[in-house]
């Protein structure tokens, strides 16, 4: 039994080294050409989008800014118009016409007097 024992260790070691010899080694790639390529352009398009994005954004934030510098510097003309119409009705009530009338020496002539109708 040694014997044979002995052969099929020898046949056992022959069989590994033809094997051995007979892999080739092949270099395996992660990705193929074709998919670095499509990977490449895919990323392309993605950071192409981001700065599309964000240029957009950034000018909508500008616009939106002038925007509301528009609407204060409207509010702020508002107000200054609120007071000039209360000045000018503070000035312009008859009490006030009379006296400066009076400061102005004009006097009030009953017969030359005419009444204006509104139509």
């Amino acid at each position: 039994m040694s014997n044979l024992a002995r052969k099929f260790q020898q046949q056992q070691q022959v069989e590994r080294t033809i094997q051995e010899q007979s892999i080739v080694k092949t270099k395996k790639h992660w990705l193929t050409p074709g998919e670095k390529i499509i990977g490449i352009v895919f990323t392309g398009l993605i950071c192409f989008g981001a700065v599309h994005l964000i240029s957009n954004q950034a000018e909508i934030y500008q616009v939106n800014k002038e925007i509301q510098e528009v609407q204060t510097t409207i509010k702020e003309q508002e107000k200054i118009n609120n007071d000039l119409k209360v000045q000018v009705s503070e000035l312009s009530t008859y009490e006030r016409i009379w006296e400066k009338a009076k400061q102005l020496g004009l006097v009030i002539n009953e017969n030359n007097v005419k009444v204006v109708h509104e139509k």
